[in-house]
């Protein structure tokens, strides 16, 4: 967290290619809504980085409403951070080329999130191999001081300061080099198969949605085959992680001290983890309820984001034209 003595200017994106989770949640857009205040936050929805994995352009549009409305929900307020679509940007894309006439080949492969995805399978078609220039551009658009990000993400940073970093060095100072702020780590958010909460892996909790539905995924999350009588060590099981964010201290002892007496069935946790999730989000679900009928308003956050949005990325830009001999 920043001193609020000095404001930072803060930038993170979500990339619209499903609805916000449990993980996006408690691993990101929790932090982003606390560094809103005495900061000045940049938050973007990433449409420009999903066209590497949606290809269908009605999903695309109805997913960048649904972000969108997911985030104001959630707590984001456009009356102290701007809230924007990354392509409504264009400038955003003309400075990543610029970026990309200087960029290593040998830095983009070596990116860890490149890699995986090739090793998974995934087409390794341009727009993924080049997606780190596209994120510092992102960065650098908007003279970005503080990036939120996970400690399995800090490359990302470290690859655009990389090349912030040259560009500078072979044209003079232009770019605001940018520090990492890692998010909090210890809230670890598995999904219903224990791994990882990820779009990816199809074992994600949404953050919205009918009570009911989410309530019997919940239900249905993987457990091991332990009788009911033994006793468990609750810091090792995912349920307990689950229930540990919704849940306050004395909620969190008192389950644990379940696990370790024994005697229990996972389906007592799961229903704990359903009801502690249910009330933790009723706020926001209401509030979305409300976003839902008022589209008007959401677009018009979104267009006024655009264009504060606008006007600081091109100040960036025209620095970094100038510097390397556009203009």
């Amino acid at each position: 967290m920043t001193d609020a003595a000095t404001p930072k200017r803060v930038l993170s994106g979500i990339q619209p290619t499903g609805r916000p989770h449990w993980g996006n949640y408690f691993g990101a857009i929790r932090q982003y809504i606390d560094l809103q205040d005495g900061n000045d936050g940049f938050y973007f929805i990433a449409d420009l980085h999903a066209l590497t994995t949606v290809r269908d352009a009605a999903t695309l549009r109805q997913n960048v409403v649904d972000v969108a409305l997911d985030l104001l929900a959630l707590g984001l307020d456009p009356d102290k951070a701007t809230l924007f679509v990354q392509s409504h940007v264009p400038e955003v894309s003309e400075l990543c080329w610029i970026l990309l006439s200087g960029t290593p080949m040998g830095l983009l492969q070596r990116c860890v999130a490149y890699k995986e995805k090739v090793d998974k399978g995934i087409p390794a078609d341009a727009g993924l191999f080049t997606y780190p220039v596209l994120q510092a551009a992102d960065i650098l658009a908007y003279d970005s001081q503080l990036v939120p990000v996970g400690a399995d993400q800090v490359q990302h940073v470290e690859v655009c300061r990389d090349i912030a970093g040259r560009f500078n060095h072979q044209f003079g100072e232009t770019f605001v080099m940018p520090k990492a702020n890692v998010l909090d780590d210890s809230a670890k958010v598995p999904g219903t198969d224990g791994e990882k909460m990820s779009k990816s892996y199809d074992n994600v909790l949404p953050l919205f949605g009918e009570v009911k539905k989410i309530r019997k995924q919940i239900m249905r999350v993987t457990t091991d085959s332990r009788p009911m009588e033994e006793p468990k060590e609750p810091a090792d099981d995912h349920l307990f992680q689950l229930y540990s964010l919704f849940a306050d201290a004395a909620g969190r002892e008192e389950m644990a001290a379940m696990y370790r007496r024994g005697g229990f069935g996972y389906g007592e946790v799961k229903k704990a983890i359903a009801e502690a999730s249910e009330s933790y989000f009723a706020t926001a679900r209401e509030r979305r309820a409300d976003l839902e009928q008022n589209l008007d308003h959401v677009h018009a956050v979104l267009q006024a984001g655009a264009q504060r949005a606008r006007s600081v990325a091109a100040e960036v830009l025209s620095r970094a034209q100038s510097a390397c001999g556009l203009r």
